[in-house]
């Protein structure tokens, strides 16, 4: 298992990696300012993916760090 820091440099790179640093910054910055509700999100920002699929992926990336 990961540590919680271990999980923010992760979580990080893979945010700089996919938006370049200045969007990831601006990113977190609106969800640090507004008020954020994850199911919410999670509802109608995120693709809509079956679970097994999302495991299945989580395994894959997880087996190439």
């Amino acid at each position: 298992m990961k540590t919680d820091a271990e999980i923010r440099q992760q979580g990080m790179q893979a945010l700089i990696g996919s938006l370049g640093l200045v969007e990831a910054e601006r990113f977190l910055a609106v969800l640090s300012r507004e008020r954020f509700d994850y199911t919410e999100w999670r509802r109608e920002g995120l693709p809509r993916t079956e679970l097994s699929r999302l495991a299945e992926t989580a395994n894959r990336a997880s087996e190439g760090a």
